[in-house]
């Protein structure tokens, strides 16, 4: 007698797809077989049986570097994920200037703890990469903190080089993965001061202003600097095909470097941007949108593998003077706050855009959606459907269409950028440990059900990187320079 026991579904892992029943005993799974009993029960016939999403990039009660607050909190976030088909997600906590690790850390304990209906952990954001906070590093590990980002572009959040090199080396000591927004601060600088100059202000020149040779330059570099210290690095939202191109090509050759692209640069384009008035502002994050010739080309290269992780990148802000209009409605791109909400449809737009239409199976609808953030981000509980793991699952219904609607998204904001696609495909039911957050569009948790996890350092098995000559101990006069 098992306390649930989910009957009838055909489950689905990274691998596999077979029928059987789950059965669930103290939020673990417990069993997969046949005629079990439990105290209570689901009937999932008809209906696919997978593990529950994993959003790994999502700014969730997150200021910006400016000031300006994302519209969700983590209830909100949490439940607009939770109705996407995500059991878990792990936001950013932002470190900014003059900020210590540990207080930031604390802020967003604050922020979360009692908040989130899924379990949740944190990727801290390191904008001031000084001796004090390189030395407290450790304790954010400690803490189950083990990835962290930094970017190469923003004033007030942008490092140097040597300070990206300090940040990989602490990081490869202690088993952390980095992850790194990849743009040329100065190209993108050079190219917006004289669009704005020139008179071009409208939400279509933030395409132009973010050339593809900003990113792929950054992407270069950042490559350039993990294999100098053999340290792991996860590209996030890579936009143009040439990038995804370094990642496939550093993989190839041993180096430990990952790859993430979003929803939007598969199904929306820089046409967007070219909209009335300043509804373009609605499509505005960086990078930016590419073309279709590039969606094509990172479909292509979702489909080979070269991008472990698929994310929403979920900066909500809402299309009003608390968001992206908060310097008046004239306000040019450089004025206008980046980022889109997609936590609730990253799993049904590749559901029906990847798995309905015969891109992707089944089996790697199941690895991006959570097997694989949970494997490189230590999340050693969950991620699939076996033996004791937490009972983290998602129902789904494969022949549902939906239409989509800013209020089916149940989070804070104002607008969906996918306002009216129709989707087949659904998250009908979704489990944390075993307990119903969402049934039947109906929410059955309540804020703080959701638990902090704690994750574990990166696995580098099968990769065997990369030693340059000068940090090879054999034959640079045993000069050591990084651990």
């Amino acid at each position: 007698m098992f306390d649930l026991v989910i009957k009838g579904g055909e489950l689905a892992t990274a691998t596999d797809r077979f029928f059987a029943d789950i059965g669930i005993t103290d939020g673990k799974i417990a069993a997969l077989g046949t005629g079990f009993e439990g105290a209570e029960t689901i009937d999932a016939s008809g209906k696919l049986v997978l593990p529950g999403g994993i959003e790994v990039h999502c700014h969730i009660a997150q200021e910006s570097a400016t000031g300006g607050m994302t519209a969700d909190d983590y209830t909100s976030g949490s439940i607009s994920a939770a109705y996407g088909g995500n059991s878990c997600f792990v936001p950013f906590a932002a470190q900014h200037r003059g900020m210590g690790v540990l207080e930031t850390l604390d802020l967003y304990d604050s922020r979360a703890g009692t908040a989130s209906v899924i379990d949740y952990g944190y990727h801290l954001i390191v904008a001031d990469p000084s001796e004090t906070a390189l030395a407290e590093l450790p304790e954010a590990f400690k803490r189950g903190v083990t990835s962290f980002k930094v970017f190469m572009t923003y004033d007030l959040m942008r490092i140097d080089d040597r300070q990206f090199l300090d940040i990989l080396t602490v990081a490869k000591e202690h088993g952390a993965l980095t992850m790194v927004h990849a743009e040329n601060s100065g190209m993108i600088g050079w190219m917006s001061d004289r669009l704005v100059k020139a008179g071009h202000t409208a939400p279509r020149y933030h395409a132009i202003s973010h050339p593809e040779m900003a990113e792929t330059e950054a992407i270069n570099r950042a490559i350039s600097l993990a294999r100098l210290v053999d340290a792991p690095l996860l590209i996030v939202h890579v936009s143009t095909a040439q990038g995804a191109q370094m990642v496939h090509d550093a993989r190839l050759d041993g180096a430990s470097i990952f790859g993430e692209t979003c929803a939007q640069y598969l199904f929306l384009d820089r046409t967007d941007l070219d909209r009335p008035g300043m509804e373009g502002a609605k499509f505005m994050c960086s990078p930016p949108l590419r073309d279709h010739a590039t969606q094509e080309a990172l479909w292509r290269h979702l489909q080979g593998g070269t991008f472990s992780v698929f994310s929403s990148d979920h900066a909500p802000y809402r299309y009003d003077e608390s968001g992206k209009l908060s310097k008046g409605p004239d306000a040019s791109f450089k004025q206008i706050a980046n980022g889109m909400p997609g936590i609730a449809l990253r799993l049904p737009l590749l559901f029906s855009e990847g798995v309905s239409k015969g891109r992707i199976t089944l089996q790697q609808f199941v690895a991006l959606s959570a097997t694989n953030a949970a494997k490189l981000y230590g999340l050693e509980s969950k991620g699939s459907l076996a033996v004791g793991m937490d009972a983290d699952i998602a129902i789904w219904d494969p022949e549902a269409t939906r239409t989509v609607t800013v209020a089916d998204q149940h989070d804070n904001m104002d607008y969906t950028p996918y306002e009216g696609w129709e989707l087949t495909g659904w998250p009908v039911h979704v489990l944390t440990r075993g307990k119903s957050i969402v049934a039947d569009g109906e929410l059955m948790a309540e804020p703080g059900q959701g638990q902090f996890v704690a994750r574990a350092p990166i696995d580098l098995t099968g990769y065997p990187g990369t030693k340059v000559p000068e940090l090879d101990d054999a034959i640079n006069y045993g000069a050591r320079i990084a651990p």
